[in-house]
């Protein structure tokens, strides 16, 4: 049977992002205010009745400045003891008297502080954890978590075994949507549990030597198009997402697309050998008497109590088993293998769209397929390179965590672009007699399936129509795990004319970053290999070189230090590659060859590391 598993968090924050303004009215700034205080301590006591009452067990993060309120803490040790929550420690809910003396700052994410900070406060909130409670916590977590932070952690307090250590697609999107002030990227990690390298958050370690020794979790469940596309923070199984997205009816209060978000992450198991997970985890600032967004106090905590009635009622349907951080990571550990990947078919559940997206994820990748793009690949993560990505004050990257990208269709166009230049995409072009169709422009569906170590995702069969000739072509994916690289097939199933041939184009076109804003491509090195080889530094100079029967075409990006590489298995094959130029600073690797009718043409990704 399948098993669904969720992760109930939550934090007595007692100044809750937010909620100091609200509560204060005006007056000046005062996170010590009673009346924060005790509004945040008993948003907290309702958010642990809502999940009690349903028969659902906790993970109660402590923040620093709960370990200063006695109430808070005779709350944890009282529900540990009754109901089975575990008791944790967040790197959330910094900020507090105590700490605003001691470090002198508003800052409040952990992953920002420079190095000696990073230590010298995890110490101080670990210490007075231990002289709160007599023992160590074995959960953590932030929004995010670096991994020289992590593994700090672990080496100090090895009773840690978990930690909410990401939070998906929380970057530029999220940072325009609130009004160009939310500097905290760390877009390109898991959606669902990994467990982190040693090297890269993000990454997930492909065996023992590169483990960091905690199982992460996201913060958040989130809708893996509707957040995708957009903001990420409308879009979650944490309720008040829910209210903030207006995904609900403003007149009945009801919300069927948060219980429909839940069911399709239920759904996951059957391409994750029978596992699926989701998690909430509610801050108390979302639900203070003051109301939140358009909503008012009512309306926050009804959705709050009805998303745990869900989960309860599934739980004594026994489609559902709840879990604290600590029992998960042991679950978790005995469940997965380092290289077994997580996969998502994930359909529209909001917008009323056909729209279908394929999500896959292990220590070597992340890749996006769009069926609406014809089985396009429209993001990759290079995990393979296990990029060293300090971050934080005295780092190159103080705010920006993200696992910088090859492909990425809402940063760098995909394959809708202006009349110039052109979007990141791996796609294929059918051409004859003078005319070509992109596969992107040809919406599908796809079907997953597993065979021994391929995941492969086999899509419905497009038609494609020239002057003279229609074409039913089918394409098949295969994610062969442990092997960093995608499988593409493109096979000619009809012809209306059974003599004829097509010429089929797969190509990459990619650059590297982590917002919009383009890179200095000049250190990329483009190559041809086979009865020659061809090189060529790029310039910007719109140069491109092809190479019958190429063994292998492939770029080489310094800055990432990742190497990408297509080779090919077809007809008349020709590898080549293209420079860009500064109006469109992409460059483009591809193969040429013939179809016809029950023929396969077959490339190969493939990515590593290079120093």
């Amino acid at each position: 049977m399948d098993k669904f598993i969720v992760n109930i968090i939550h934090r007595p924050e007692m100044v809750p992002e937010y909620a100091e303004k609200v509560t204060g009215h005006g007056k000046a700034e005062d996170i010590s205010r009673k009346a924060l205080l005790t509004e945040s301590l008993d948003i907290f006591k309702t958010q642990q009745e809502c999940a009690h009452k349903n028969g659902l067990k906790t993970t109660i993060q402590m923040t620093y400045a709960s370990l200063f309120n006695e109430e808070a803490i005779a709350l944890a040790k009282e529900h540990h003891e009754k109901y089975g929550d575990e008791i944790a420690l967040t790197l959330l809910g910094l900020p507090c008297e105590q700490f605003r003396k001691k470090y002198k700052t508003k800052d409040f994410c952990i992953w920002m502080f420079s190095m000696e900070d990073k230590k010298s406060i995890v110490d101080d909130v670990f210490g007075k954890f231990y002289e709160t409670f007599g023992f160590y916590p074995q959960s953590t977590g932030s929004y995010y978590m670096d991994a020289e932070l992590i593994n700090y952690i672990k080496e100090k307090y090895p009773s840690v075994v978990c930690a909410v250590a990401t939070c998906w697609e929380e970057g530029p999107k999220a940072y325009h949507t609130c009004n160009n002030s939310w500097y905290t990227f760390m877009d390109g990690g898991p959606w669902a549990p990994w467990i982190p390298s040693k090297v890269n958050t993000h990454a997930p370690a492909k065996d023992g030597s590169e483990d960091s020794g905690i199982v992460a979790i996201p913060h958040l469940s989130r809708d893996l198009i509707a957040c995708y596309d957009g903001n990420g923070s409308n879009f979650g199984t944490h309720p008040q997402n829910v209210l903030r997205g207006m995904s609900y009816d403003s007149k009945t209060w009801d919300y069927p697309y948060l219980y429909n978000l839940i069911d399709q992450y239920r759904y996951q198991a059957k391409f994750n050998n029978g596992y699926a997970y989701n998690m909430m985890f509610v801050g108390p600032g979302w639900m203070n008497k003051m109301g939140r967004w358009e909503a008012p106090y009512e309306l926050l905590l009804k959705s709050y109590e009805d998303g745990c009635a869900y989960y309860g009622k599934l739980k004594k349907e026994g489609a559902l088993c709840d879990m604290t951080m600590a029992e998960f990571a042991a679950y978790y550990r005995e469940k997965k293998t380092y290289t077994e990947p997580e996969c998502a078919l994930w359909r529209d559940i909001l917008y009323g769209s056909d729209k279908q997206l394929f999500w896959y994820c292990d220590p070597f990748m992340r890749a996006c397929v769009n069926m609406d793009q014809g089985g396009a690949i429209v993001d990759l993560r290079p995990y393979a390179a296990k990029l060293e990505w300090p971050v934080g004050i005295g780092t190159e990257h103080i705010v920006d965590a993200s696992y910088p990208f090859l492909i990425q269709e809402k940063y760098r166009a995909g394959y809708f672009t202006h009349y110039a230049g052109e979007g990141t995409i791996r796609s294929a072009k059918v051409c004859h007699g003078g005319e070509e169709v992109d596969l992107a422009l040809c919406r599908t569906k796809a079907h997953f399936s597993k065979e021994g170590n391929d995941r492969i995702l086999t899509l419905d069969p497009v038609d494609i129509e020239f002057a003279d000739l229609t074409v039913k072509l089918q394409t098949v994916i295969t994610f062969t795990e442990g092997s960093s690289n995608i499988k593409i097939e493109r096979k000619v199933l009809e012809m209306s004319d059974e003599s004829a041939e097509v010429t089929i184009n797969e190509y990459m076109v990619g650059c590297y970053g982590t917002t919009e804003y383009t890179e200095d491509m000049s250190s990329l090195t483009l190559r041809l290999s086979g009865s020659e080889n061809k090189e060529l530094k790029y310039e910007y100079k719109c140069r491109e070189e092809s190479l019958a029967g190429a063994q292998s075409v492939s770029c080489s990006l310094p800055p990432i230090k990742t190497k990408v590489t297509l080779t090919c298995e077809g007809s008349e094959k020709c590898g080549y590659f293209k420079e860009g130029y500064a109006f469109s600073p992409m460059f483009t690797i591809g193969y040429t060859g013939k179809l016809e009718k029950g023929e396969v043409f077959k490339t190969w990704l493939s990515l590593e590391r290079e120093d």
